[in-house]
């Protein structure tokens, strides 16, 4: 192989600079965005060290936050497995924002600042701003100046409320940010003269349709009282807008102790974790987007002469640690890697749109051979997540490659049983089984607010959809409790009812916690 020209390439040895960052930089941008057609958010790049790495992952990944115990301790624990070389620092970090702020370690070689610009300011900035849950439930634009109002007001109730009263209250709102999302969209909010416009058509239709027969009917004894009750509380439940799955948001609204400066830190905490919410459902097709862009842009730099091949080299070793694999078997495995079935999806659309096979075109008749990859994936990156897109792309080949099947493995049962092979049925289960592990409702309990009498007991009543017989640690179902009850100040109770027999499973309230 030719030993290539210096005068050609982006940088030399592994030292770098910011004259070298920016060269790289603008040859990056090049291919992202003229050949491969990327649409990005413009780019804020930062070189931070080993500390403030460490700094931003006890902070959740944001470059404002407010203080809080959690993350001193988060940071003393990354910190200790780090300086006994245990565990490693994050290449880059990257932030959902517009400007797209990514952070570069001042430890990184300059073939690996190259590598993580192209992995991080275009391939994940591509997916924030393009895939339809970010669109949908993210604002880029507002969140850091929503984060800098978060700390600047939190430090401010910390003065005047002191720490304690504003970390008792944080502890709470913690605790219950996995259950503070809307994973639905809304109705927008009736304007005043709607709402004056259907209650005038509903007097009219009650008065075209009344008949002075019905009250002729005898009643029930009893039933008078029951039917009163029962209109009495669904009234009560279309006001407050029940059942309610998000408990922040309703212990913001209505609960009776909080005062204006607790309800605002409870929607502070809800804003943040409605942030995240788009990350926990697009792992695996953000990072295999972000691999699979890094990878394209430094084998075509390779191929124009403006990468050396120790810098190839060390990038492509350090691409195959990333995108490896452990079999069920291995001491190091944890389960199915994101970058590694992200990115080998996206390499199989790839192939499948250029070089397809019989099978592919029998599975994939819309993509298969049509000679647009790129915009294939774009299409995909745009459109859907993890849950739909393997149930979408998932194939055969990379079924085979990855060793996949479907076990069925019941606690009843005396023995596991391999349940779908690698068969036209069998490829369908395998499929269908891998996508339903990432969708989120099959991991995250469902615990609503059903019922809430504000001018009786004023008891809070949530109710647990039990699926699949799968029940809440009883330890932390009752600290829950006791945080949710610190944020109502009356009575609150649980009832576990199975999803399929709706038959009540469990009962319990606040008094336990």
């Amino acid at each position: 192989m030719a030993k290539r020209p210096p005068s050609s390439l982006l940088f030399n040895g592994s030292e770098w600079s910011f004259a070298t960052l920016s060269r790289a930089y603008e040859a990056i941008e090049e291919i992202a965005v003229g050949e491969m057609g990327l649409d990005v958010y413009p780019n804020q790049i930062e070189i931070i060290s080993s500390e403030q790495m460490l700094d931003a992952y006890s902070s959740i990944g944001m470059p404002l936050m407010y203080q809080h115990w959690s993350f001193g301790k988060r940071f003393v624990f990354e910190s200790h497995f780090y300086r006994k070389g245990r565990r490693g620092l994050a290449y880059e970090l990257v932030i959902n924002s517009n400007p797209c702020i990514t952070y570069l370690m001042e430890e990184n070689t300059m073939p690996m600042q190259a590598l993580v610009t192209a992995h991080a300011a275009f391939g994940h900035n591509h997916f924030f701003k393009n895939n339809y849950l970010f669109r949908q439930w993210t604002d880029a634009g507002a969140i850091l100046g929503y984060m800098d109002f978060a700390k600047k007001y939190i430090t401010k109730c910390e003065e005047r409320h002191g720490i304690a009263a504003v970390e008792e209250i944080l502890d709470s709102a913690h605790a219950l940010m996995d259950q503070g999302v809307f994973h639905y969209r809304r109705p927008p909010r009736l304007s005043p003269a709607k709402v004056t416009e259907r209650a005038r058509e509903r007097l009219e239709y009650e008065e075209q349709t009344y008949s002075d027969l019905w009250r002729t009917l005898p009643t029930a004894v009893g039933s008078a009282g029951i039917e009163e009750a029962e209109k009495e509380a669904l009234e009560r439940k279309k006001v407050l807008n029940l059942p309610e799955e998000n408990l922040l948001y309703f212990l913001e609204k209505h609960s009776l102790i909080l005062e204006p400066w607790q309800r605002e830190i409870l929607r502070i905490v809800r804003v943040i974790a409605q942030y995240f919410y788009p990350q926990g459902q697009t792992k695996v097709m953000n990072e295999g987007c972000a691999t699979f862009v890094h990878y394209t842009i430094i084998n075509r730099l390779f191929d124009q002469g403006r990468m050396s091949e120790g810098a190839m080299l060390e990038l492509l070793a350090s691409h195959a640690n990333v995108v490896f694999q452990p079999g069920f078997d291995d001491p190091r495995f944890s389960g199915i890697n994101p970058y590694a079935l992200g990115f080998a999806m996206m390499q199989d659309i790839e192939r499948i749109c250029t070089k397809p096979t019989a099978e592919d075109k029998d599975w994939f008749p819309d993509i298969a051979g049509n000679g647009d990859s790129m915009g294939t994936l774009i299409d995909a990156w745009e459109n859907h997540r993890d849950e739909s897109f393997v149930l979408q792309y998932l194939s055969p080949a990379l079924i085979r490659k990855f060793r996949l099947f479907h076990l069925s493995d019941l606690a009843t049962d005396r023995f596991c049983e391999v349940a779908s092979i690698h068969d036209e049925r069998g490829y369908s289960a395998v499929r269908a089984a891998l996508a339903r592990n990432y969708d989120p409702s099959t991991h995250r309990p469902d615990i609503q607010v059903v019922d809430v009498d504000l001018l009786g007991d004023r008891q809070l009543r949530l109710r647990h959809r039990i699926r699949n017989g799968v029940l809440l640690d009883e330890a932390e179902r009752d600290r829950t409790l006791a945080h949710i009850r610190r944020l109502w100040g009356y009575g609150v109770s649980l009832a576990g009812v199975d999803s399929a027999t709706d038959k009540v499973l469990y009962e319990c309230s606040s008094a336990q916690a």
